[in-house]
């Protein structure tokens, strides 16, 4: 274990990528221990990815960027604006508010991120909000795009802990619904003490029909999307597949022809980032099956164990070790590393997979607002040119309500597990 884990750390430490530090590292177990199974590391690397619902993957990536160039953010925010600009602080709220409705079509907060953020920064900035602060809440925000279904983390956990998509997508709901709710308190707070200002948004119940009219498309998509998922209309697979195309359509009829020519642009970056998370996993399958021949998870459970911790006091334990592990390490390699070795404890415990996996993964998306390596703070400091130093410290109140939804879930697992206890019965 040892050499496993020293390796690791030492690959990690000279900057070697994460999924070939998992692969060197399990490469150098064999040479040491067992020469004659390498073999072994070449077959686990293909078994690993040989995995039918990770075909749904880049359709879900995809399904964002094309939702991302189809004209949708400017919807979301003309939707946005007329019912929460109206508030002190509004555009803070809308930026909100925007995000809880596009996480739930994107399923990425770094496309949460940029498409909100390239629009709402620089009018936040020009009604007199501090830059730090409206990048701030940019960031904060964009988390719920990985809490709120669909999420792209929430299947990759899915596959990693062989739980249920649909259950996982359900478990997000509430917590994702009162991450938004808990940042608009916070907004409020900070604009009735800094005078940000209130938007003038004449309000009449035709316009709200109206305004309820032009998105009805959009907002459909995340309704139609947990919905086959969840009563098994279609694989997770299918469903993605679909999207796409809906997405395309949609677009289609927003911005005409163009979401079209974007769509080579589109396909590639899907095919880049998820072939990145595809190394991840296929040399974590190698690394995760080392862990288990050294028994690192029962040692791991032993331990605990020993301090004598219920379940609460485990999940706390586990909260605060994925918020520390998210400041280091990017959400899908943590998801990889950290379910195989703490999952096992949970359930033995008696911990559902379902509460373990929106614990995880509220948790990571803390850290994807961290830095150094925060994914979130990366792309706003390419938007607002501030240095993420700077943004962090305009983020940190808002994530405040994301560590106190964390605490909050773990401490009352039904509002996790009550909307998929509800549908599926259990």
């Amino acid at each position: 274990m040892f050499i496993l884990l020293g390796s690791l750390f030492v690959f990690l430490l000279i900057g070697v990528p994460v999924a070939y530090a998992l692969g060197l590292a399990s490469v150098a177990y064999f040479m040491l221990e067992s020469p004659a199974a390498l073999g072994f590391v070449v077959q686990r690397f293909f078994s690993g990815i040989n995995n039918y619902p990770l075909v749904s993957l880049p359709f879900f990536i995809l399904m964002g960027l094309v939702m991302n160039s189809g004209g949708i953010t400017r919807r979301l925010l003309d939707l946005a604006m007329f019912f929460v600009g109206r508030f002190k602080g509004g555009l803070g709220h809308v930026n909100v508010v925007a995000s809880m409705i596009f996480g739930g079509i994107s399923g990425s907060s770094a496309s949460d991120t940029a498409s909100i953020g390239a629009v709402l920064i620089p009018e936040m900035t020009k009604r007199g909000y501090p830059i730090e602060v409206a990048s701030g809440i940019t960031v904060a925000s964009s988390t719920m795009g990985m809490i709120i279904p669909p999420s792209v983390p929430m299947i990759i956990y899915a596959i990693a802990a062989e739980e249920s998509i649909g259950q996982l997508f359900l478990g997000g709901i509430i917590p994702g619904i009162m991450v938004g709710l808990m940042q608009m308190l916070v907004i409020a707070y900070l604009a009735r003490r800094n005078g940000y200002p209130t938007e003038v948004v004449p309000f009449s119940l035709k316009a709200a029909w109206q305004e309820l009219r032009n998105s009805a498309p959009v907002l459909i998509m995340p309704i139609m999307i947990v919905g086959s998922v969840v009563f098994g209309f279609v694989t997770p697979t299918e469903t993605a597949g679909a999207a796409v195309v809906y997405g395309l359509i949609i677009g289609f009829f927003l911005v005409g022809l163009s979401v079209i020519k974007e769509l080579p642009t589109a396909m590639r970056q899907a095919i880049i980032m998820s072939s990145k998370i595809m190394m991840i996993i296929a040399f974590s399958q190698v690394f995760i099956t080392v862990l288990a021949l050294e028994r690192v998870p029962n040692q791991i459970s032993d331990f605990i164990t020993g301090f004598g911790l219920g379940p609460t006091g485990f999940i706390l334990l586990t909260a605060l070790l994925i918020l520390l592990a998210g400041t280091f390490i990017d959400v899908s390699p943590a998801i990889l590393l950290m379910t195989p070795v703490l999952l096992p404890v949970a359930e033995k415990m008696g911990i559902s997979g379902v509460h373990f996996g929106v614990v995880m993964i509220s948790g990571l998306a803390v850290g994807a607002c961290t830095p150094p390596v925060g994914n979130c703070l990366n792309v706003c400091a390419a938007i607002s040119r501030l240095p993420i130093g700077k943004i962090f410290l305009g983020t940190a109140p808002f994530l405040m309500a994301n560590v106190l939804v964390l605490i909050l879930i773990c401490l009352f697992p039904q509002l996790v597990l009550w909307i998929p206890g509800a549908v599926y019965g259990n």
